[in-house]
């Protein structure tokens, strides 16, 4: 078994190179993805190595991006298209709404769109206006897409792999503030016995709390339930992993045991996926809570400068406060 401890970073590097040398129909494509590998250095290399035809830099055109991998995915290739950063992909949103989420139901199930979307989200790197965004809400209302987010090296690996693999076209959002946090990656794991796609994991199990939680503010729960553990309460941290479609079996499980929930993520709560989460558990869990769903997110704000960023993003604090607010009930 090779394992290697990787940063997140090169975790998705290794994955693109591998699913590059597994099927000659993949193409990468986007901003500067060639020669300088990415402004995050995820496809370091490939284009050195599998040549400009297939790794491809592109114009600073996102629509132009996404328009031109619908034709390359209709006829038959596998095309992964970088979006520099998050707040870049709303030039591109028309096609990706448009076209690449309804492509299949236009065509009566004749034309599958096997494509990729992968934006680095999220903030905490200190980045200026439209780099630290966090759009998955509007891809996730979107019928016709897939959406998923990795949290560790490992999910970075495989997931990616998966997403390109896959005949759907899938939004992939890379947690950017994660990509230079390390480890252990098995790097023999056949796709098809690996941890499915679509489905959440219980990352740490727990009695008392069911927090809800994906892509970067995943580790930020994790540390928020081993600080919790100190006070004798015991997290139980749910990785949801793939954001439409959901997978809430661990979570209705895992709250009908706890009898509480508690939903974080980075984006502002209006009509958030916090929003979703606590409906769905509400309606099927709703006997065996003990006290409402409580979200810990953004403010509904603009994402704001860099120097107060740590003032908007959810903290250890933050979610150890909504611990203690439901256990008020």
């Amino acid at each position: 078994m090779a394992t290697e401890t990787l940063t997140l970073g090169k975790a998705l590097n290794t994955g693109l190179r591998r699913a590059l040398e597994n099927d000659p129909k993949v193409v990468i494509m986007g901003e500067d993805v060639g020669k300088l590998g990415g402004v995050f250095r995820i496809t370091d290399g490939l284009q050195k190595d599998f040549g400009d035809q297939r790794v491809i830099d592109t114009p600073l055109a996102e629509s132009g991006i996404i328009g031109t991998a619908v034709g390359l995915a209709i006829r038959g290739y596998r095309p992964v298209c970088e979006i520099q950063f998050d707040g870049f992909v709303y030039p591109a949103y028309d096609q990706i709404v448009s076209q690449v989420a309804k492509m299949h139901y236009r065509s009566r199930g004749k034309l599958n769109i096997p494509m990729v979307i992968r934006i680095p989200f999220g903030g905490g790197i200190g980045a200026v206006e439209h780099h630290s965004e966090s759009p998955e809400a509007y891809f996730a209302h979107t019928a016709g897409l897939k959406v998923v987010t990795c949290a560790n090296p490992q999910d970075a690996y495989v997931m990616i792999q998966q997403a390109i693999a896959s005949d759907d076209p899938i939004v992939f959002l890379e947690p950017k503030r994660r990509y230079w946090e390390k480890g252990q990656v098995d790097l023999d794991a056949p796709l098809s016995e690996a941890y499915p796609l679509h489905s959440a994991r219980v990352v740490r199990p727990g009695t008392d709390v069911t927090v809800l939680a994906y892509g970067p503010m995943v580790r930020t729960c994790l540390e928020a339930a081993t600080a919790a553990a100190e006070d004798g309460r015991e997290l139980e941290v749910i990785d949801l992993r793939s954001l439409s479609p959901l997978d809430l079996t661990a979570a209705y499980e895992s709250v009908k045991r706890t009898g509480r929930a508690i939903v974080v993520h980075e984006a502002p709560s209006n009509i958030g996926l916090g929003a979703e989460l606590a409906a769905r558990i509400t309606e099927e869990c709703f006997y065996s809570l003990e006290s409402p769903v409580l979200r810990v997110t953004g403010f509904d704000i603009p994402y704001p400068a860099a120097r107060v960023e740590e003032e908007f993003l959810p903290d250890l604090d933050r979610v150890l406060d909504a611990v203690d607010r439901t256990f008020g009930w």
